[in-house]
């Protein structure tokens, strides 16, 4: 988090979903003049409660420094510049993509806004919602070193910056490695626990043991406690969304030419629990993809 106030930026954020709420939110409270734009009503009351100005379109937003976006795919993101150019200026604006839509995606779209006026930065990140809610997340951050700077202020509200590289596209490749080990690990983590309740053993009981040991993983210790509750579980992030990371992981290695056995398994367990209708449920709940029923 950033330890030292920075000079308030006018700040359009595009996204007040599950992540991007608590991102805007820590940005307000960085003394920053933030106004959200997402389509769904509720997502402006959640806003309105938590100390965010939100409208429904980018057009309606008040001219903003900086444009932080994060949507959820990258028909989204394409959606959106589409909407920019036609309904904006652009001219002399930073957008920094936060969406994890992989290294093509915001490359293409990168270009239409340089091409515009636009100066544009790669930062997807990590940490999820857990970590957004305390602005602890971690930025891959790329793009030339002027637009970086110029950004790297704002972005020390929500976490750690991490600059990885001069070019658009090389964040999302971070990126890619990045979910490639999430997606694995989560399945990793409901296997494991499956596996102690098939073997007669109490997984509430086993999972504090295992977590504490070389078994230990981030996403043991953060999604095993909600995959022993039930699929009504609070959502912090959802199937669809490692459904469509775990797609987005096998294009770019698929393009690349690497082999991903591991990270293609674990992606099948997800398209099964989309299919068993659990794509809105939290990502722990692909769990119930090894229980008979699913």
């Amino acid at each position: 988090m950033a330890t030292t106030p920075q000079p308030a930026t006018t700040l359009t954020f595009v996204g007040i979903g599950a992540i991007g709420l608590p991102m805007a939110a820590q940005l307000v409270a960085a003394g920053h003049r933030v106004t959200g734009v997402d389509p769904f009503p509720g997502a402006h009351e959640r806003a309105a409660a938590v100390g965010v100005a939100a409208v429904s379109s980018l057009a309606e937003a008040p001219r903003a420094d900086i444009v932080i976006v994060m949507v959820a795919t990258p028909d989204q993101l394409a959606a959106l510049v589409d909407h920019a150019l036609d309904a904006t200026d652009v001219t002399g604006q930073t957008w920094v993509v936060m969406s994890t839509v992989g290294p093509a995606s915001v490359a293409e779209q990168g270009a239409r806004l340089s091409a515009a006026g636009a100066a544009v930065i790669d930062a997807p990140v990590t940490g999820g919602v857990a970590r957004a809610r305390t602005g602890e997340l971690t930025l891959f951050v790329s793009g030339a070193p002027t637009a970086t700077a110029t950004v790297s202020g704002v972005l020390g509200a929500l976490g750690t910056v991490r600059i990885v590289g001069d070019e658009v596209g090389e964040g999302q490749g971070i990126k890619v490695v990045n979910q490639h080990l999430c997606a694995v690990h989560i399945v990793a983590a409901a296997e494991a626990l499956a596996l102690a309740e098939a073997l007669g053993l109490d997984p509430a009981t086993v999972l504090p043991l295992v977590e504490s040991g070389a078994a230990a993983s981030w996403m043991l210790s953060d999604r095993g406690p909600r995959m022993l509750e039930g699929t009504d579980v609070e959502v912090s992030s959802q199937i669809n969304i490692f459904v469509k990371d775990a797609g987005l992981v096998a294009d770019a290695a698929s393009a690349a030419g690497a082999s991903t056995p591991v990270l293609d398994a674990a992606r099948e367990r997800y398209l099964a629990a989309a299919e068993a209708g659990l794509g809105t449920r939290d990502d722990s709940r692909v769990i119930e993809t090894y229980r008979p029923s699913v």
